[in-house]
């Protein structure tokens, strides 16, 4: 219960939270909590302009390799002690080794470094205008500074005690594990900037004293949840009980990206079968997105169809027909000639999730057709999220496939980590192209704009021919609240500013 004089807000979010480091995972149920707790260099305002955000003053020498950033004044952590320089390097030089804009900046980092407790500086190999740009990035893996003791732990394990400057603090108090609950408080330490909060800048001093995330088995039950006034905000409700939210008077259904999701299956290509291409070509033979998005999503004003590496609708699209379906026959033919030897193929299955579970059900009908032998694991997304970074064999904990989607916005050039091509620092499924990788650091070093889009081209060719994925459809997917509940934003609910 609410003490009184303390204004909460409860969400509905669209997984459970066990993962609370974001530069370990690119999940958004943890980039949502990174956005609560921690906070960034540089953000994206209401017009996708990049301000600065705990920066103060930056510049950038004439030949725009050499860069320095100070700091704004007085900025603290949750613990009152001052945010540093030296935090910061550490916090990039992390989020440098995971995500895919990251690890292409840092291959052209000469040096960085501290140059007293609010200055810092960076020197680069070759030219690049768009710092401020890349250290606003908004959503998959956000480069959120960290406390320099926690920025220099191991980024290949989780950090479980999140320390952070934003305008919450996650509780230990007001959460509840057993009950799914997680909470976050008002940090009274927070630092704000003087001008008004717009999108992820500014000012972004919360509204709401305490925060409550409480996660909800199925999306039947979190619908409930909001029409029985139990929740003020769902995240992802299910398209199946979005006609019964739109009948109750108190509450709003709406769509909040224009440019909505994009469905994707993911192959673990280091582990058989799908460590043969030519097992991965047969199986995307198969998998039409009209079956997809029809079993997902129904209503067909939610989705389209997209065949492109790049999201229909943004500047380096270009669909193509090698990315769509030829059908069951021919996946049967091109399976036999691939030889595949009757491995079995373990599809990781989040039952929590209304649209990923249709996913997988499409995917294990299509697959057993043309002859593969197939394996649903049921799970929810938290402990997905963990067993996909197991790289051993199926016998062992290991997997072949499993479903997830990515906002359109993620996946706007080659810099993201979706389309890495390096096996060791690359996402889960660890495809090897050197070639790819070679394109996408041309990409990022590239001087025109006719340049990047040629490039964006080469690196469509090589995901065509390398098949680390299959495009399953672009959607579009709706969220409720209470119609009372203000401070809705596009394309990521940043939770500081929603009140009632």
């Amino acid at each position: 219960m609410a003490l009184a004089g303390c204004s909460l807000l409860r969400v509905a979010p669209h997984a459970r939270l066990e993962v609370m480091d974001p530069t370990w995972t690119t999940a958004y149920i943890t980039r949502n909590h990174g956005y609560l707790v921690y906070d960034t260099l540089f953000a994206y305002d209401e017009n996708f302009e990049a301000r600065p955000q705990m920066v103060d003053t930056w510049t950038v020498s004439p030949d725009r390799k050499a860069w320095t950033f100070t700091l704004r004044e007085q900025l603290k952590w949750h613990d009152g002690t001052p945010v540093t320089a030296a935090d910061c390097v550490a916090s990039l030089q992390r989020w440098g080794k995971r995500d895919g804009a990251g690890q292409l900046l840092f291959k052209q980092v000469e040096s960085i470094a501290a140059s007293d407790e609010r200055t810092f500086h960076i020197q680069l190999r070759s030219p690049r205008t768009d710092l401020p740009q890349l250290f606003a990035k908004m959503s998959g893996m956000v480069p959120f500074m960290l406390p320099k003791q926690q920025a220099q732990l191991d980024p290949s394990v989780p950090i479980t005690s999140p320390i952070g400057s934003g305008p919450y603090k996650y509780s230990r108090f007001w959460s509840v594990p057993f009950m799914n609950k997680v909470a976050y408080v008002k940090n009274r330490h927070y630092v704000g900037r003087q001008e008004p909060l717009s999108l992820a800048a500014g000012n972004k001093e919360g509204e709401a004293d305490r925060i409550e995330w409480i996660y909800y088995p199925t999306a039947a039950e979190a619908a409930r949840a909001l029409i029985d006034a139990q929740v003020d905000y769902v995240e992802s409700p299910s398209y199946r009980e979005v006609p019964l939210l739109k009948k109750a008077k108190r509450i709003t259904v709406a769509t909040t990206d224009p440019l909505g999701n994009i469905g994707m299956a993911r192959f673990n290509m280091q582990q058989p079968p799908f460590d043969n291409v030519a097992v991965r070509r047969a199986a995307l033979m198969a998998m039409q997105q009209e079956d997809y998005m029809q079993a997902a999503l129904g209503d067909p004003s939610y989705w389209r169809t997209c065949y492109s590496v790049f999201p229909c609708g943004t500047p380096l699209a270009a669909p193509t027909d090698a990315l769509k379906a030829a059908g069951l026959e021919q996946a049967r033919a091109a399976l036999a000639a691939a030889k595949y030897d009757g491995s079995p193929v373990v599809l990781l299955n989040p039952v929590d999730s209304p649209v990923l579970s249709a996913f997988t059900a499409v995917t294990a009908e299509k697959l057993s057709r043309i002859g593969m032998n197939v394996v649903v694991e049921d799970m929810d997304w938290a402990t997905l999220l963990k067993r996909r970074t197991n790289r051993g064999p199926v016998g062992q904990g290991g997997w072949s496939m499993f479903h997830t989607w990515w906002l359109a916005g993620d996946l706007l050039d080659p810099s993201a980590i979706a389309f890495s091509g390096d096996p060791a620092n690359g996402w889960t499924g660890w495809l090897r192209d050197d070639a790819l990788e070679s394109a996408r650091v041309a990409f990022a070093t590239a001087g025109t704009p006719t340049e990047r889009k040629a490039i964006a081209a080469q690196v469509q060719q090589r995901i065509v021919a390398d098949a680390p994925f299959a495009v399953l459809g672009q959607f579009f997917e709706p969220v409720a609240f209470a119609k009372k509940v203000q401070g809705i934003t596009s394309p990521i609910q940043f939770y500081w500013q929603l009140h009632k």
